[in-house]
């Protein structure tokens, strides 16, 4: 899996196509992503005390990661990831701008 915790994508299908947003949670056996701001649904929440009410609160679900792309750092724009293997460590390089994500 390319996108990890905290990067920044770009929403490339779906009602949220062509907003941006971070990386929540990564659920990689199910190959989805949590998006902050994207992906938004209604959820009743109960008054937890007698004295304050129950309210709708939007909470951002799930989507496919195969509806999101990498947007890289130095040029900013979406981009695909390779990886390469530099002094023991495995790199992100954006095919864009040959750059480290």
């Amino acid at each position: 899996m390319k996108i990890k915790k905290g990067d920044n994508v770009i929403m490339i299908a779906g009602k949220d196509k062509n907003k941006t947003g971070k990386v929540i949670k990564v659920f990689p056996k199910e190959d989805k992503v949590i998006v902050e701001n994207i992906n938004l649904k209604k959820k009743h929440q109960r008054a937890k005390t007698g004295g304050k009410k129950g309210e709708k609160i939007e909470v951002p679900r799930s989507v496919s990661i195969a509806s999101v792309m990498l947007v890289c750092k130095s040029c900013g724009k979406p981009a695909r990831v390779s990886r390469q293997v530099v002094s023991g460590k495995k790199l992100r390089i954006c095919k864009k701008c040959q750059s480290e994500i």
